[in-house]
């Protein structure tokens, strides 16, 4: 997989930027705790997967690895301190989706992407398009029919501006040449709850959350925005499927650490997590979360961030929802 320019440019600071350290530190490497930054607070999908790949890791390296939750600010704080932090392969961040779409909905950030590099990503969570199963919305078809009928087109509620199923539906509006309204609620409890209401048409959403109401029988399940069927719900079809190939959007997770941190520190903490990812047990209680395990090595980490980056922002930019 190429490496863009960016990801060579923050290699070679990197490397001028990086402590002399004697040859058997990275070898010792981790010889005390590892302290872990989730962007989020405890008991969410971020913070749960990092949990799981960190019991991995203790095992593996022989070294306690902590979860340390810095919420706020759209996971901004979080990536701003680790940004920030000692390049000494100790404060490693836990990274999700916002961060390759903070710049472009907020402008000036306080640090810079050069100053974290990417380590190895670790998980997708595949977002879902679901209706109310009591509305006449039985195929994606039907939803953008009645949405063309409509004047004010379809109304989406999401968890919040920006957030990734809010993204995902402008680009639906988008793609299917329908009038849309994002309505930002706090939360997916509160998008569950207008939905329910029908005071909403739809919203995207990760399945983990959706599942006790889809096994209810309140909400229907349209499709999914992965590029293949999830295993975590196969039974819905992809929305590539049904036609629309631009619409693949999920969260995703993924370790990032201070550029400057030692080369061989990088590649021992990649490993270590590759190896996470592809243990069966692992793999298991992510998909129990709603997680798919989904390991990139650093280089090709960094070329996802930036093709994410460079997709949402075109979103962002065209539906004008950058704050001023």
């Amino acid at each position: 997989m190429p490496i863009t320019r960016r990801l060579l440019l923050a290699g070679t600071a990197a490397a001028f930027a990086a402590p002399s350290w004697p040859a058997t530190a990275a070898s010792e490497w981790p010889a005390r705790i590892v302290k872990t930054i989730s962007p989020y607070g405890a008991g969410g999908a971020n913070d749960i997967s990092l949990r799981i790949i960190n019991d991995f890791l203790e095992r593996e390296l022989h070294q306690q690895f902590i979860v340390e939750n810095k919420p706020g600010a759209g996971t901004r704080l979080a990536n701003e301190m680790v940004a920030h932090s000692q390049p000494d392969g100790y404060t490693f961040l836990y990274a999700a989706a916002p961060y390759a779409t903070a710049e472009a909905l907020f402008g000036k950030l306080n640090y810079q992407r050069s100053e974290l590099r990417p380590v190895a990503m670790a998980a997708f969570a595949p977002i879902f398009l679901i209706v109310n199963a009591k509305s006449d919305f039985k195929t994606l078809p039907d939803l953008i029919a009645y949405g063309k009928s409509k004047p004010e087109g379809l109304t989406f509620g999401s968890p919040g501006p920006g957030s990734q199923p809010h993204l995902a539906a402008e680009l639906l509006f988008k793609t299917a040449g329908v009038k849309g309204l994002n309505v930002p609620l706090r939360g997916d409890a509160a998008a569950y709850t207008e939905l329910l209401a029908g005071r909403v048409d739809a919203t995207f959403t990760a399945i983990s959350s959706a599942l006790p109401h889809i096994q209810a029988g309140n909400f229907r399940v349209l499709g999914a925005g992965s590029v293949q069927r999830s295993a975590i719900y196969p039974d819905a079809p992809t929305l590539v499927e049904l036609g629309f190939p631009q619409i693949v959007a999920a969260g995703w997770y993924g370790f990032m650490a201070p550029a400057a941190t030692p080369v061989a520190v990088i590649d021992r903490m990649q490993d270590a997590v590759l190896r996470a990812l592809g243990d069966a047990e692992v793999k298991k209680k992510l998909i129990a979360q709603g997680l798919e395990a989904h390991g990139l090595n650093g280089a090709e980490f960094a070329t996802f961030i930036d093709a994410e980056t460079a997709k949402w922002s075109r979103v962002i930019e065209e539906a004008g929802l950058r704050e001023n």
